[in-house]
């Protein structure tokens, strides 16, 4: 019966260190920042826009062209993540938030995601195809100097 008793504890304890183990192989594209997965059915919160885009968070052409591109496709931006992990440093629910502030101006990740979003949109992309661009990280080639609209 004492016998027994350990190979059950020993088996226990063997499963334990495996899955804690496995774990550090886990498929980091499981890691998907926040993203609403549909389009929006109410009112989002306002981008930042005209008068607001001014200031020392705008100091650069390309900081205002990512925010005008962000208000053209603002409810694809809402259905897409952001990988500078915003999510979980500011409870942002998806791209679409850090625009509604001047985190968008201040993050590179942020406005090349825009940037690409609103590049992708043009092309005719659907929101779920830019996602998935996002995710394979085509977003890291934008040039936020030539972006244009």
């Amino acid at each position: 019966m004492m016998l027994d008793m350990k190979r059950l504890i020993g088996c226990v304890v063997l499963g334990l260190v495996t899955v804690a183990a496995s774990a550090q192989w886990s498929n980091p594209s499981d890691d998907i920042p926040a993203y609403m997965r549909k389009a929006p059915v109410k009112d989002m919160h306002p981008l930042l826009s005209g008068n607001q885009l001014t200031g020392e968070y705008f100091s650069h052409d390309y900081q205002v062209t990512a925010y005008k591109m962000a208000a053209k496709v603002s409810s694809v931006l809402y259905q897409q993540p952001c990988y500078c992990r915003c999510d979980r440093a500011l409870g942002h629910q998806s791209l679409h938030s850090c625009f509604e502030g001047t985190h968008g101006a201040a993050c590179s990740t942020c406005m090349r995601e825009g940037v690409y979003a609103y590049q992708q949109t043009k092309l005719g992309r659907t929101p779920a195809q830019i996602r998935a661009g996002i995710e394979r990280g085509e977003w890291q080639m934008v040039d936020l100097e030539a972006a244009t609209m």
